[in-house]
């Protein structure tokens, strides 16, 4: 077979043991080894094992991922999430569709703590979900809202899945997190607006809640110190240059610490499990990580990436044009993939494409982010419709959430049409600040 069909096949098999619940890191290193035996031998394709884990291992950016994970850990053991949560009630509850909407200020304020939509959606659906249903909100529009607003965690820097992207294509992680922000911010909008449309058409779905007073809102706006400290010492050390992003990560999870123990609400017990958590998520990105760069090596080796652009290329179509074709496969894979795993199997295939047809990979990052965010709210799967149905009581139904997020999804439709047709939104900011 030429190195292309050997390419093909590797790509076939991958898929085939991520079919038989082979764990994804482990499919992917097994069909790169064996790919590589194949084109130049055992002993080189063996030797890939010690020298990705290696790689992988000495690579001190992706310590930044092991502490932004156990930031979030220690941030949800102190109770952050319930502060910001009552702050954004404190703000807009009282208005129609208010704590649907303090759910999405929410759900992008902790995401900005913790990088996980996962995390985030769990911990809001604990949180925001009975209150909504307490004060008369339709189940549609609870669910709705907290499982789109928890796909804010990947977006909102910052983001693990940033972080990893920039690991993998040899990206300046900060300039990833500055294009973020602004359609990040966009998604925040364009969230609460269509919680508004929902709440005009169906005023019942969403009722007021009691105007706080001012002295009140104040009272709240204090008692949210810890939150605001949290996300102001990362965010702001990161931008300013105070710190790196590493360093961020580490004063992150070090306040995040000295607030669950403040707070009376780290035991010995807790505290392990905070380790245990952050330390299981990190390993299984590792895993993942080193089989998705074993599966480059050979890709890479056989071709294929060059002869999928040639085939592209004789095709003629727009660049605008195969953009959209790649959204819609993303859509597709982040429904039925992890997020981390959509993205690694891809990026040795797509990230030479984008770049081929004039693309920046910066900006292809945040589409990528943005496209896997919408795919993790639709069928068949949607995993944080799993997480949200998993975390709440059983008078929710998976109907009533795929219906509840169809309104978020068009609106991210828009958002990512906005992005593709104008990349200078998410490239502007980092290009500002001398990132690019």
């Amino acid at each position: 077979m030429d190195p292309v069909t050997v390419g093909i096949v590797g790509l076939v098999a991958m898929f085939a043991l991520i079919a038989l619940h082979v764990p994804i890191g482990i499919a992917m290193a097994f069909a790169g080894v064996a790919g590589v035996a194949w084109l130049v031998g055992p002993g080189p394709a063996m030797a890939l094992f010690s020298i990705e884990a290696a790689s992988a291992i000495a690579n001190e950016n992706l310590a930044i991922i092991a502490i932004f994970l156990l930031m979030g850990s220690f941030a949800n053991a102190a109770g952050l999430s319930r502060d910001l949560y009552r702050l954004a009630y404190a703000v807009i509850g009282h208005r129609p569709g208010g704590l649907s909407t303090a759910t999405i200020l929410g759900c992008a304020g902790f995401g900005a703590v913790c990088g996980s939509s996962v995390a985030t959606t769990a911990t809001m659906t604990k949180m925001a979900l009975p209150e909504m249903q307490r004060r008369g909100y339709s189940l549609q529009l609870a669910s709705g809202s907290i499982a789109s607003g928890g796909t804010l965690g990947i977006l909102i820097p910052p983001s693990v899945i940033m972080v990893l992207y920039g690991v993998l294509t040899e990206q300046f992680v900060i300039a990833l997190f500055s294009a973020a922000i602004i359609p990040g911010l966009i998604a925040v909008a364009l969230y609460i607006v269509a919680i508004e449309i929902q709440v005009h058409l169906i005023p019942d779905a969403g009722p007021a809640g009691e105007r706080l007073t001012w002295p009140e809102r104040l009272t709240v706006f204090r008692d949210s110190w810890r939150i605001l400290l949290v996300a102001t010492a990362v965010s702001g050390g990161i931008y300013s240059g105070v710190f790196t992003v590493t360093e961020a990560a580490s004063v992150g999870a070090s306040l995040a610490l000295i607030m669950a123990l403040l707070a009376g609400q780290l035991t010995w017990e807790s505290f392990v499990d905070c380790l245990l958590e952050a330390a299981g998520s990190t390993c299984m990105i590792f895993v993942i990580l080193i089989g998705a760069s074993i599966f480059s090596y050979f890709i890479s080796l056989s071709g294929a990436p060059d002869a999928l652009i040639e085939f592209i290329r004789s095709l003629g179509l727009a660049p605008l044009l195969v953009i959209v074709l790649l959204m819609i496969m993303y859509v597709v894979l982040g429904s039925v993939f992890d997020t981390v795993a959509a993205m690694v199997i891809t990026l040795p295939f797509v990230l030479p494409l984008v770049t081929e047809i004039g693309f920046d990979p910066i900006w292809w990052g945040v589409m990528m982010v943005m496209v896997m965010e919408v795919g993790m709210i639709t069928p068949p799967i949607g995993i944080n419709v799993f997480v949200l149905k998993g975390a709440a009581d059983e008078t929710l139904n998976l109907a009533t959430i795929y219906r509840g997020v169809a309104p978020f999804v068009a609106v991210d439709l828009v958002r990512l049409a906005v992005i593709a047709i104008f990349p200078q939104l998410a490239l502007w900011l980092p290009g500002i600040l001398g990132w690019l």
